[in-house]
């Protein structure tokens, strides 16, 4: 797969996996609004920049997690040949694509244990922002994101374990972004459309079908012919060029 369709699969997987963030994001999102003087409240434009800094702190801190695993994985698979190591990152990342979108079908809480155990992470770092609450400025509110960033999340965590087999920090830091910006729309809406949105992603049938194109990014990623071949022959020749 060729890295500008790892950055859109990861781009949609966040917009689609997204109706995730409006049940769990979604409150927070809007209690940290209620928090805010009644003036910012109620004017879109002045609250705009709140809302950037919270998901900005956010992404960042998916984007410097996503570089750690994926600088953990470079190093994890640093002793197997080229082939094998994106062989063994596709069928990672594919796994976790089909349990990400069985989780969000909801048909399967394939990713429970992962928030689980990731809730016992964020019992040590929920406090850090309760100092910055309610934010008195867009810095605050930056701050306040990157601690947001870690709370547990099976669709976070699922896009990070792709991180883990990206073959390096860069790579693992710009599918985090990636994915982090496809969920940036959800979390950016307000008020009536906030409800509507509300509204659509409690359908069965909306988290179905946001369910199975997941599944076929996953299925793609484990059975796509070729892809390993074309990969293996790209870097194959470009050692020979050398």
């Amino acid at each position: 797969m060729s890295t500008e369709i790892t950055w859109l699969t990861a781009f949609l997987a966040g917009l689609l996996g997204s109706i995730h963030c409006i049940g769990m994001c979604g409150g927070i999102s809007g209690a940290l609004t209620m928090g805010l003087p009644a003036p910012v409240r109620t004017s879109y434009a002045r609250l705009l920049p709140y809302l950037l800094a919270y998901n900005s702190g956010r992404i960042m801190s998916y984007v410097i997690a996503g570089a750690l695993l994926g600088a953990l994985g470079a190093q994890l698979t640093g002793g197997l040949t080229p082939h094998t190591a994106m062989s063994v990152g596709r069928a990672i990342s594919g796994v976790f694509m089909l349990a990400l979108g069985v989780y969000i079908a909801g048909w399967w809480n394939a990713l429970t244990g992962l928030e689980k155990l990731g809730g016992r992470l964020w019992r040590h770092i929920e406090p850090w922002g309760r100092g910055l609450l309610p934010p008195k400025s867009p810095v605050q509110a930056f701050g306040l994101g990157l601690v947001w960033g870690w709370l547990p999340c099976g669709l976070v965590y699922s896009a990070l374990a792709w991180s883990l087999a990206a073959g390096g920090a860069a790579q693992g830091g710009l599918i985090m972004l990636a994915f982090g910006l496809g969920t940036l729309p959800m979390l950016l809406a307000l008020g009536s459309a906030a409800r509507w949105l509300r509204e659509i992603t409690r359908m069965r049938r909306v988290r179905q079908v946001a369910g199975v194109l997941i599944l076929s990014f996953g299925l793609y990623m484990l059975l796509a012919p070729g892809a390993h071949n074309h990969s293996s022959a790209g870097i194959n020749g470009h050692i020979h060029t050398h």
